[in-house]
């Protein structure tokens, strides 16, 4: 019996060994760690001139066979890139390139789950890498002068607002995008952007006077106004209001007032006694006068609203106070030439500097910022207002209106000297934060709402206020990105270096800035020319602003 017994167990033994095999390996199949450049960065990798990856596996040994079908490297517009690979043993995988990378590109690394171990186990967690490579810093175009380049400058801009004008209205469109809807007050700053043409010898002044005459007849004739103001977009040809938003359908008094900003300075500049140019000063002062300001404070309120829908009425209820973009508004509105449609001064005492409460007085970097929120909020509020007010020496019971602009620019400037975000590319060559396009949308960037994206008309609209710094981010944007941002209608939107994302957009607001600051930084023309209107002198000497330029 004890034989018996031993036997059995040796049998129970054997077949128990026998139908189990050799143990199990339960480790799954899996990066167990990985490098790019020999540096670790989680799964976005930036600033990248060459490409090497290296992986190490874990829980299998590499099956080679799988290799070729399972890795890829494509550019993120899908062009896929020739790949080489060696092993340092059967649990390491590097990987580089086969030729040289495109500069300023994003490439996207994967190995997919048909990535397979010699124990034909497939890969457990595939692998998305996002890698962008380096700028190119050779130059992109031949250097000039920067007198040349600045007339480069003003004409390709140029074009955007007359060869790319609306046949039927002369307006500017909205955006390049967009072959029918143009903008009150990007129209505004195309009729300035005509006058400079002029004064370049980019086209004549018949031929400048000609397209004025068809905008203003247009405004005149077709275009939907509400108590004498023009809606924020038009459909160009019949001049029917485009919503802005559901209840922005009717009157936009920020818009209508770039776009008198730009009527007044033309009316100055048309100043012959040419017949027709008598016609069209006399048409830009109906369209000037019928600009019902006082409507707009909204039953006597002193303060001055936004909009006014005829859908809607003052439903949007937006109050136009406080530092921004709008201080032209109260300056025309006070500058009215009908007695009726003149606001006080208690209005724009009330209403846009709130008492006071408009000053900030706070340091940036050692330069001390008048009014606005903290950091002085995007460029354009350095921009819209002042391509016809001239800053220079101006002053009220606020600010100094060029130590705001100019100490605005500046914070701007050491904000993305600084990076404070560690953005790739921003540099004292590379800034200028401002509203404008981005990858998906767009937005309105400064220092508190930094995402990464430089906007060329920022740094180039900001050249009279800090000259050097605006010319050396020019000279960045055209000689080292000129193959990226350079085109058309000069520089494109926007572009963002951390995530190589490039716009391939031009709009109204943004290219009728450069165009005109550079010709205010070399010539004055367009601060002469609507400081030289004689209500606008009376009517901002009645808001308490002070300057020569009044006299």
């Amino acid at each position: 019996m004890k034989k018996i017994f031993i036997a059995g167990i040796a049998f129970l033994y054997l077949s128990c060994t026998k139908s189990s095999g050799p143990p199990l390996n339960t480790t799954p199949f899996n990066v167990k760690s990985f490098m790019v450049n020999g540096d670790y960065q989680g799964n976005i990798y930036t600033n990248l001139k060459n490409i090497n990856l290296r992986f190490i596996f874990t829980g299998g040994t590499i099956d080679k066979n799988s290799v070729n079908a399972s890795v890829s490297l494509k550019t993120f517009g899908g062009l896929s890139v020739p790949l080489n690979y060696s092993y340092d043993n059967d649990s390491t995988l590097n990987v580089v390139p086969n030729g040289n990378l495109t500069p300023l590109t994003g490439y996207r690394f994967e190995i997919s789950t048909a990535f397979k171990s010699q124990q034909n186990t497939a890969l457990q967690n595939p692998v998305a890498i996002n890698l962008y490579t380096t700028i190119d810093s050779t130059d992109k175009f031949p250097q000039i002068t920067d007198s040349a380049l600045l007339d480069l400058v003003e004409k390709q801009t140029f074009k955007y607002f007359y060869d790319f004008g609306h046949p039927v209205s002369g307006m500017a469109r909205e955006r390049n995008s967009d072959a029918t809807t143009v903008t009150t007050g990007g129209s505004g700053f195309g009729v300035m952007a005509l006058l400079v043409g002029i004064q370049r010898n980019f086209i004549t002044r018949a031929q400048g006077l000609a397209r004025v005459d068809t905008i203003v007849n247009f405004l005149t004739n077709k275009a939907q106004r509400y108590h004498g103001a023009f809606p924020h977009w038009m459909n160009g040809t019949t001049g029917a209001t485009i919503p802005f938003s559901q209840q922005d359908d009717g009157a936009d008094l920020v818009e209508t007032s770039y776009m008198m900003q730009g009527l007044l300075t033309a009316r100055q500049f048309f100043n012959t006694n040419d017949p027709t140019e008598v016609t069209l000063r006399n048409n830009i002062n109906n369209l000037w006068n019928a600009v019902e300001w006082n409507w707009f404070r909204q039953n006597g309120q002193n303060v001055l609203y936004w909009h006014w829908s005829p859908n809607y009425n003052f439903s949007t209820n937006q109050q136009i106070s406080g530092w921004d973009e709008a201080m032209i508004v109260y300056a025309l509105a006070a500058s009215s030439t009908v007695d009726s449609n003149r606001i006080p001064k208690i209005v724009y005492d009330n209403g846009w500097a709130l008492n006071g409460a408009i000053k900030n007085g706070k340091s940036y970097y050692g330069l001390t910022l008048p009014l606005g929120p903290d950091f002085g909020g995007p460029l354009f509020f350095a921009h819209y207002s002042f391509l016809g007010i001239n800053p220079n020496n101006l002053s009220d019971a606020y600010a100094d209106y060029w130590e705001q602009d100019q100490n605005h620019s500046l914070i701007n400037y050491n904000f993305c000297v600084v990076n404070p975000h560690n953005y790739n590319g921003y540099s004292s060559n590379c800034w200028g934060l401002t509203a404008s396009d981005e990858q998906g949308g767009y937005s309105a960037h400064s220092p508190t709402n930094d995402d990464g994206v430089i906007s060329p008309t920022a740094a180039i609209s900001s050249l009279p206020y800090a000259p050097t710094q605006s010319l050396n981010a020019l000279h960045f944007f055209y000689y080292k990105l000129g193959d990226k941002i350079w085109g058309q209608y000069g520089f494109v939107d926007a572009f963002n270096l951390t995530n190589v994302w490039f716009a391939n957009s031009y709009l109204a607001i943004d290219q009728g800035p450069e165009i005109i600051m550079i010709e205010n930084y070399r010539s004055g023309l367009l601060w002469n020319l609507f400081m030289s209107c004689p209500e606008v002198k009376t009517g901002m000497k009645s808001l308490g602003f002070q300057s020569p330029n009044l006299n």
